[in-house]
């Protein structure tokens, strides 16, 4: 029996080898609902350079699917939230894809962050973010929440312009430059996964 085993036990280190074994599940989370949104775009776009490096399974999350109530203006017993905070529950870590309204995030966004609690904690969390200045205040503002809900931000953080990766402010065509920052942003984004998914166990 080798001295890790003698250690921990040979059960703690099979349970430690299949953790680490196992595939990472990353949620893109898409941020806002509004008609016309683009976010279905930068998105596709995010999971189809995730789903070529083969880290991790990953996901669209799209928060118009769970009609979540305001926070606040129900007895909170729809069953969006419940959905809500079971797919939360079921990943690793997470790709918020923000856009920057006023020098901040959507309000569905914010309403989304706040109908969940425990299912964010002890997990990491990447950015990419879009506007007039890259959505940059945005993420800025993202991060302070995020920080209390014990997620874990990357440094890493893709910025897009609606004025050099967007035709016509509507049609997505990102600058090659984008997709380095992209695969490193997900790089961080898995290794933090992997290694906040001990402290949930």
């Amino acid at each position: 029996m080798g001295f890790l085993s003698k250690l921990f036990g040979s059960s703690s280190i099979k349970e430690e080898e299949k953790m680490t074994n196992e595939k990472l599940n990353v949620g893109i989370i898409l941020g806002s609902t509004r008609q016309g949104r683009v976010s279905p775009q930068v998105g596709e776009w995010v999971k189809e350079i995730a789903d070529k490096r083969g880290d991790a399974n990953y996901e669209i999350i799209d928060i118009v699917d769970y009609q979540l109530p305001f926070l606040g203006t129900t007895d909170g017993t729809e069953p969006g939230i419940a959905a809500w905070n079971e797919k939360l529950n079921n990943l690793d870590g997470f790709v918020f894809i923000v856009q920057e309204y006023n020098h901040s995030i959507t309000g569905a966004l914010k309403n989304a962050l706040d109908l969940a609690r425990e299912a964010w904690n002890n997990k990491a969390a990447g950015i990419v973010s879009y506007g007039s200045t890259g959505g940059a205040r945005a993420a800025e503002h993202l991060r302070g929440i995020l920080g209390e809900l014990m997620i874990a931000d990357v440094r890493v953080h893709p910025t897009l312009s609606l004025f050099t990766d967007f035709e016509n402010y509507t049609t997505f065509k990102p600058a090659e430059l984008h997709l380095n920052n992209v695969n490193e942003m997900l790089d961080q984004v898995v290794a933090w996964s992997g290694a906040l998914k001990t402290l949930r166990k």
